[in-house]
């Protein structure tokens, strides 16, 4: 059985708010025990306390692993301390600040604050249904957040069949920068390693909705201290979260805590980093084929006899039929990929070369091959594989077919076109190819080979 990974202990404050929820909803009420719980002082935790983002912190704040309590929890209502932590506790389940941190990754620039008020109308519309608990004053609710924010009419039950909270951020998320003279261009501030300065964001119509309504509300996410954990762990504890949600619902029934499946309630899926890494991993491997050159170890130790009046028949060894695999690199520059998902991709092929020692060819163009660069296996070294200078035209206007003749040209084994899938491929290797495509081009269809979403 898998034990958690800080378990519940007595006589921390939300410990009768806990045993409220056990005892109304035994199975979902019993996920506050597979989190670690924390007493804090008044400084660092008292809703009075200003955040550091923005607004005050609630009594119970969390991080996505604890629950922290602040001396002003104590104070409040039994009915109150079991609706925060049961608030506090889905937060948890549901991963929110660990979805934050990823999306924070994929987009470069997310409001904590904007997500905050998004994950708690999520959260506070799956408990607004039960009455043994009492969610604050001001508690936003997804039907409320929608018609003003977004001017959607709903129900609760509609919304959260609907809504996650991602898709719910990215609809309200309209800030823009201010308009700024000499701003630099996209990818410019980190090719000079950060040096320029951007200008803070100002909310449009619908965040500053969206802020004003949810301004109310003390502010109860913390960031992930674990964010910058191995993809595959991360899957791992998102697997584990959504089997134990699973499991409580359904032994609660009509009492669970979630009024339904939450569309928020996302099936885990493996980072993409893993799947590209076991592709290339298995595409870039030596084979061994038969050698009729020279014999197996077997049969010259036996001298090629059995025993004193036979001999053994002929017996081929094997040879490596490769001693430096290549991998193809295409990139399409008639799309538009955002910086973050850019330099991740980046990142990834270059630790995934240096680990095989791969001799890597790339190949950028669009409706003609732009420009080719070789990149040798002893000459990988951090930071080598800098994909910060193409420049992204967007509109169309993509033919695969003579980026995929001149990778074949360099003879590699496997290749990864990272594109939006908007253009023709007439032309098909011998070698597998593997289509990274962006999240907003998923739907898209690829011609052969095998489609890989970067999310």
């Amino acid at each position: 059985m898998t034990m958690p990974d800080a378990p519940a202990h007595p006589g921390h404050r939300g410990t009768r708010a806990i045993q409220r929820m056990v005892e109304f909803a035994p199975s979902t009420g019993g996920l506050a025990l597979w989190v670690g719980h924390q007493d804090d002082a008044p400084a660092p935790a008292d809703a009075t306390a200003p955040a550091a983002t923005g607004g005050p912190l609630a009594p119970v704040v969390t991080d996505g692993h604890v629950l922290h309590y602040a001396p002003s929890f104590s104070k409040l209502p039994i009915e109150e301390q079991a609706g925060w932590v049961a608030h506090e506790v889905l937060h948890i389940a549901l991963r929110h600040p660990q979805r934050y941190a990823d999306l924070q990754q994929r987009i470069g620039d997310a409001d904590l604050q904007l997500f905050n008020i998004c994950a708690d109308a999520v959260v506070n519309s799956a408990l607004g249904h039960l009455g043994w608990l009492r969610l604050p004053a001001g508690a936003v609710r997804l039907d409320q957040l929608l018609n003003s924010a977004l001017g959607v009419d709903a129900t609760v039950e509609a919304a959260l069949a609907e809504w996650d909270v991602e898709r719910l951020y990215r609809a309200i998320d309209d800030r823009r920068p201010p308009e700024q003279q000499g701003r630099p261009q996209p990818n410019q501030a980190r090719r000079e390693g950060g040096a320029q300065e951007q200008p803070k964001p100002q909310d449009g119509p619908r965040a500053a909705r969206a802020r004003a309504l949810g301004g109310a509300q003390a502010r109860d996410l913390l960031p992930d201290p674990q964010a910058q954990q191995a993809p595959e762990r991360q899957a791992e504890a998102a697997r584990e979260w959504h089997e134990r949600v699973l499991r409580a619902h359904t032994g609660d029934g009509e009492f669970s805590m979630l009024r339904s499946l939450l569309k928020d309630l996302r099936p885990p899926r493996t980072p993409w980093e893993q799947v590209l890494r076991s592709l290339l991993a298995h595409g870039l491997s030596t084979r061994r084929s038969l050698s009729w050159s020279r014999p197996t170890r077997s049969y010259i130790a036996n001298q090629g006899r059995a025993g004193p009046r036979h001999r053994m028949p002929w017996e081929p060894g094997t040879s490596g039929t490769r001693p430096v695999p290549r991998l193809a690199v295409v990139i399409d520059v008639s799309g538009s990929i955002e910086d973050a998902l850019l330099e991740r991709f980046s990142r990834e092929i270059e630790s995934i070369a240096r680990r095989l020692e791969t001799a890597v060819v790339l190949v950028i163009g669009d409706d003609q091959v732009r420009r080719v660069q070789r990149f040798e296996p002893q000459g990988w070294r951090p930071g080598r594989f800098d994909l910060g200078d193409i420049a992204f035209e967007g509109g169309g206007g993509t033919d695969f077919s003579p980026m995929l003749k001149e990778a074949d040209r360099h003879g590699p084994d496997i290749g990864v076109v990272l594109t939006d899938l908007q253009g023709p491929a007439a032309y098909k290797p011998a070698w597998p190819v593997i289509w990274a495509v962006p999240e907003a081009w998923e739907a898209a269809a690829e011609p052969y080979g095998r489609k890989l979403v970067l999310t």
